[in-house]
């Protein structure tokens, strides 16, 4: 196991005088486990309040988008009406 271990961190495992691997220092795993947390966890924060500003952000496109539908079709039809309109025309002799 402390072979795998220094493999990760050297500093988490303990030596003998003559240099060969002891043992796992325990105390300082949990120690560097939490500290691994810690930097995790602040990370996650970080992803859910952009995910959240993303979300505001999406709500406000989706209006705007909703918004410009409504002018084109307001201008589509005011096309139409005036394609429709019948043109008349004189002619005097």
């Amino acid at each position: 196991m402390a072979e795998e271990v220094e493999k990760v961190n050297p500093d988490l495992v303990k030596r003998d005088r003559a240099g060969k691997l002891q043992t796992v220092r325990y105390e300082a795993v949990n120690a560097m486990l939490l500290n691994e947390f810690l930097k995790e966890h602040g990370k996650v924060e970080k992803l859910e309040a952009t995910a959240a500003e993303q979300q505001k952000e999406i709500k406000v496109l989706t209006a705007a988008l909703k918004e410009q539908a409504a002018q084109i079709q307001k201008v589509s039809a005011q096309i139409e009406t005036r394609k429709a309109a019948p043109q008349v025309v004189l002619n005097n002799p």
